[in-house]
């Protein structure tokens, strides 16, 4: 069948298997003698879950167990976020940090390491995660932890699902009084700004700025900083609002510089005043998009991809702002822009978030688009950053090489573990690990 990642780009002609207990997978393991590419729910944005043989978790989504006491839910790596918020909100539980989708798989969220709002304070998803139950072959079935089989857990966590299929995991939910936030939005006129409100609001559990990414000259990098925190009063209910789907592909030529100019004017300008307090469901906070099904056909056809990399924070604003105006100067800029901190990086080998500034935004596949994004990889590189494999459909074997020094340590457990050759994808292959 036809399949391709949230950016809907590249497309492959696949084979997917669809086990449904860690009996029927170790089968199937067992029968297919080549590589094969783990998959979730298919929510990474490039070709990382991607390759001729797949095999879906989708169908390993039972929870197993929880602890009342300590918070701590074991469940198979199928199971969804948005599972796990539907059963556990009501209940006074949420998770530890989370990306800006509930619709991925527990599975996907370690094998990506997943960040949210709240990295500097919370770290990554992994950070929260007691073990994980891998499956390497036919026979294998190993536990993982901080302390059992280190390696092969810091190298599965941000593994990009080459380490073997996570079957199940064990992650520590959070208590919360209510499923409401306590939202502030503070406006900032350009990118010291922005910067500078993220510094004096360091404290707050959750924050993220949605970044105007076309609009130069003084105005460079003005944007609309949220923090945010669970509020201590409210209900613990669930948003039942209806989703609206896009039942087709939008042109492709409707964005364009002068629409998203247009676009990124009225939304900076919705807010009038200088701060502003919201209380609103932890759905809007975190998970805007979710709200619109398939919000990815708004690219058109040809899919899009998302560009987010990191810098570290002593090069922030001048890395930022040269970046910056590259892309306002390419006029390919996105309404889609995502600014964070990110504090202090984990031990796991292909983990992304490091102590500086993260940048998305998302760009439509067009024939004059990848010049434009290798010349942001030199950029990123040259400041000492690095680009973020869950959303990368495109990026050299050398500018990863460079970026990701623990590679080679990396590739030295997957040889340990006898898996280098048998979970591969598109991506691996792309920037040589297999």
């Amino acid at each position: 069948m036809k399949m391709h990642g949230w950016g809907r780009y590249p497309i492959v002609d696949a084979e997917v298997f669809t086990p449904t207990s860690s009996t029927d997978l170790q089968r199937r393991l067992s029968l297919h003698s080549g590589s094969i590419t783990p998959r979730g729910l298919g929510r990474s944005y490039g070709d990382s879950s991607l390759g001729d043989k797949m095999l879906s978790t989708r169908w390993l989504n039972h929870m197993l167990t929880f602890d009342q006491s300590t918070g701590i839910l074991h469940c198979e790596s199928g199971v969804s976020l948005s599972e796990i918020l539907e059963v556990f909100v009501p209940k006074g539980w949420f998770l530890p940090v989370t990306p800006g989708t509930q619709f991925v798989t527990v599975g996907g969220a370690i094998a990506s390491d997943v960040h949210g709002k709240n990295h500097h304070v919370a770290g990554c998803f992994c950070d929260h995660v007691k073990y994980i139950d891998m499956i390497l072959d036919g026979e294998r079935m190993i536990r993982c932890s901080q302390k059992e089989n280190s390696d092969l857990f810091h190298a599965t966590c941000g593994g990009m699902g080459l380490t073997g299929i996570i079957y199940s995991a064990a992650i520590c939910l959070k208590p919360i009084k209510s499923a409401f936030i306590d939202q502030t939005t503070f406006k900032a006129s350009n990118l010291k700004e922005s910067l500078d409100l993220f510094a004096i609001h360091e404290d707050h559990p959750y924050s993220v700025a949605w970044i105007d990414c076309i609009t130069g000259g003084n105005s460079l990098g003005r944007s609309l900083l949220m923090t945010g925190d669970h509020a201590e009063n409210g209900e613990l209910t669930l948003n039942r609002k209806r989703r609206v789907g896009l039942p087709v592909d939008i042109p492709s030529a409707l964005l364009n510089r002068y629409s998203i100019t247009a676009f990124n004017t009225l939304y900076y300008h919705r807010i009038r005043g200088q701060v502003v307090n919201h209380h609103i469901h932890y759905e809007p906070f975190f998970y805007p998009l979710d709200s619109i099904g398939d919000w990815n056909r708004m690219y058109g056809k040809n899919g899009f991809t998302q560009y987010q990399f990191v810098v570290p924070k002593e090069a922030g604003y001048q890395a930022m702002s040269t970046i910056l105006k590259t892309i306002v100067d390419s006029g390919k800029g996105s309404f889609l822009a995502v600014l964070k901190v990110f504090g202090k990086r984990n031990q796991n080998l292909l983990s992304f978030p490091m102590d500086g500034y993260t940048l998305a935004l998302d760009f439509k596949i067009e024939q004059d688009l990848f010049p434009l994004l290798d010349k942001l990889d030199t950029m990123v590189l040259h400041y000492g950053g690095k680009i973020y494999l869950t959303k990368d459909a495109r990026v050299s074997e050398d500018t990863f090489k460079q970026s990701y020094p623990n590679w080679e340590q990396f590739q030295s457990v997957r040889d340990y573990y006898e898996v280098k050759d048998r979970f591969t994808s598109l991506q691996s292959k792309r920037l040589g690990l297999n």
